[in-house]
Parts: structure tokens; sequence; C-alpha cells
């Protein structure tokens, strides 16, 4: 009899023995010597809680909003590439899970499922995040495709302009879709159910880039693809651009530093997301936890705050609500949660971390997320 899930990192456990391991290392490791990798999750730890009693903390709140929308409690699941590789219709699994726990869910650019996919499977409303390529003509078509879907909001990663080297990526061999070689036969066939899902799915390649990267099915061509592709020209003006297309609610993803979190707020857009992608992209960057004071006080208010990198328990997500992150996002949790169980599993990673936020709410005192402050941290 297997051993009941109560965490996270239990979850990441069965994601471990259930997805080949292409794919699972592909959704938890980071780049370079991973050194940002392990502190985003180091400096979270690292941050005391006050243990405080004799207060009512009956009737507890996680309600709050998010770039306008109502949601259930302060979070969010984050723009994952290859999700549907992690569990065959993965995005669609993760979009459902979210609108039924109240949440909202971004869909990646890099998604498995397209777009018109994810929309046709669904009933609420998600959020997509786009990259901006050197051919603007796509990056338009995204965004129109994005806005026909009834998208809620569009988020902008800005930290992929160029593409840190992750080198698990290149030692296992990833393939999209996925290539089977004498390498990776062993993995593949011990994983039947794994198999099953993704041959069930309405896509097995990038179902929003059709047509866009011929015949690549490697890592070295795709990121020889992005490296020719995504824009390394992005700059603040290109934001006039982008609203022009998008009349909604926008958020700009990949903020670390005060004067950058200045500028977007001087430039209009709704949200920011404090990010060094979850280590995946600038190794010895800092923690986000450690820059999200700063960020903070450099938009004063102007703009929404938002936090992802590091969160894997509730106890996280109220750190970072104590810093004043309006919520949080998560992208390897969830992805944990998929690999794991699927739809259930994204389901148990949410409920996992609401629980944990209340109890951990009431054993500081506090009885409503929209109220957290500094004061429930150890100085």
């Amino acid at each position: 009899m297997s051993e009941p899930v109560t965490n996270i990192m239990d979850l990441r456990a069965l994601a471990r023995r259930r997805v080949p391991r292409a794919f699972f290392e592909y959704a938890d490791r980071g780049s370079y010597d991973e050194s940002t990798l392990h502190e985003n999750r180091a400096a979270l730890a690292r941050l005391r809680l006050r243990q405080r009693v004799m207060i009512d903390v009956d009737n507890r709140s996680l309600a709050t909003e998010i770039v306008g929308q109502p949601v259930s409690m302060p979070l969010a699941i984050a723009p994952t590439g290859l999700t549907g590789l992690q569990h065959g219709s993965g995005e669609i699994h993760g979009a459902r899970a979210a609108a039924r726990a109240g949440i909202p869910f971004c869909l990646s650019t890099m998604s498995i499922c397209s777009i018109e996919q994810v929309r046709a499977a669904t009933d609420t409303p998600f959020w997509f995040q786009v990259y901006v390529m050197r051919d603007r003509g796509f990056t338009r078509e995204l965004i129109s495709r994005a806005r026909e879907a009834g998208c809620s909001a569009l988020m902008l990663t800005a930290d992929l302009t160029v593409q840190g080297q992750r080198h698990r990526e290149i030692k296992n061999g990833l393939a999209v879709p996925p290539k089977i070689t004498l390498r990776n036969l062993f993995d593949i066939a011990s994983k039947p159910r794994w198999a099953w899902n993704v041959l069930r799915a309405p896509s097995r390649s990038f179902g929003n880039l059709e047509g866009r990267i011929g015949g690549a099915d490697s890592l070295t061509t795709l990121a020889q693809w992005i490296a020719n592709q995504f824009d390394p020209t992005l700059s603040w003006q290109d934001l006039a651009w982008i609203r022009e297309l998008w009349p909604g609610k926008l958020i700009v993803k990949g903020i670390m530093d005060a004067e950058d979190a200045r500028l977007a707020a001087e430039h209009g857009v709704d949200a920011i997301v404090v990010s060094n992608h979850g280590g995946r992209q600038l190794d010895g960057a800092p923690a986000t936890i450690d820059v999200l004071p700063q960020i903070v006080d450099a938009v004063g208010g102007r703009i929404e705050v938002l936090f992802d990198s590091g969160i894997t328990s509730g106890q996280d997500l109220l750190k970072a609500l104590a810093l004043g992150a309006r919520a949080g996002l998560i992208g390897k949790a969830f992805l944990y949660g998929l690999g794991a169980m699927g739809e259930a599993g994204v389901t148990q990673a949410i409920e996992i971390i609401r629980r944990e936020l209340s109890v951990t709410m009431a054993l500081t005192g506090q009885r409503d997320a929209r109220c957290i402050s500094p004061d429930i941290l150890l100085r």
C-alpha cells in the first residue's frame, strides 16, 4: 500500500517515477550550475514565522482579486512549456483543475495543446503568456488568437529573449515530440500510462507553433529555432505596440530589479511577476523572495506585484504575501502534480497549498489573506 500524499514533494517523487526522465528533468531542473534554482528554495526556508496565540482565527478568508479577477485564494498556475508532455493533454487538465479551484491558469506560447484546443475543452477564461518573436506578424497572430479565445489576461514574458543553457536538457537529448531512441526506449516503455495518455492527447508537439518549426524535433534544433525567433531587441517601447493589440489586462513577467519595476509601472501595465524563471535563465541571480520587498517599494502600489519561483507550500506563499505580493504563481509544483496524477494531481497540489496557507495563517494570528503584513515574519 502506497503512502498518502501529504505535500508537494510527495507529488514530485511520484512524478519522477511516472514521467520519462527527459521531461521530468525539463520541469525540475535549472540553468548552468543551478545556484539560483536552489537559492529560490533556500531563501524562502530562511524566513521564519512569528507564532501568535489567543487570537480569534475562526472563519479565515483566503479570497482576493488578481488583476481584477475574484479568486478563491492568492494563487495562479504559471505558464509552463511542454506541459502536455508531463501528462497527455496537460494544459487542458491544468486549466480545468484551476477553474474548479477558483484560481487563474496561464497557458504558455510553448504549450503542447494550442490556445484553441484548451479553449474548446474548458468553459472558464484563462490567461495567455506570449513571447515576442522577431516575426512580429506571428506575435500579432498569437495575441489575436488569445483575444478570439476570450483570454482574460495577457502575460508578456520578458526574461527569455535569449535562452539560458540547461545542461540536463542537452544531456537527456530532449525531443519534441518525443523521439524513440535506444537511449530512451526503456525509459518510455517502462511508463505505459504516460505513453497512453500522450498518445490520446490532441497534440504532441508545440500546438501554438504548428507550421512554424518545420521539421525540427530535437532540442538542438529547437534551441536554434528559439535563438532565431525570440526577439532580443524587445524593449519597453514595444509595450505601446502590444497595448494596441491587447486592450485587456497586461502582465509583465520576469522582473527582478526595482528600476525595471518602476519602468513597468510607468508604462502602464496592470501587474508584474517578480520571477527569475524558476532558476532556468540567469544563473547567479538572487532568489525572488530576496528582491520582492524592494520591488514592492519601487512600484508603491501603482500596479499589482505577483511572485513566482520557489513556491512549493502554503507557507512559501504566505511569506511572499507578507513581503508585499498580491498573489503567487506555481510552475514546478503544478507540474509535479500533473506528472504524478494528471488532473487529480493538479487539484491535489492546489489543495495542499490551500490547506497549508490556511493553517499557517491561523498559527500566525491571521484571518484575511488580503491583510498579511511583514509583522508575521521574525526580523
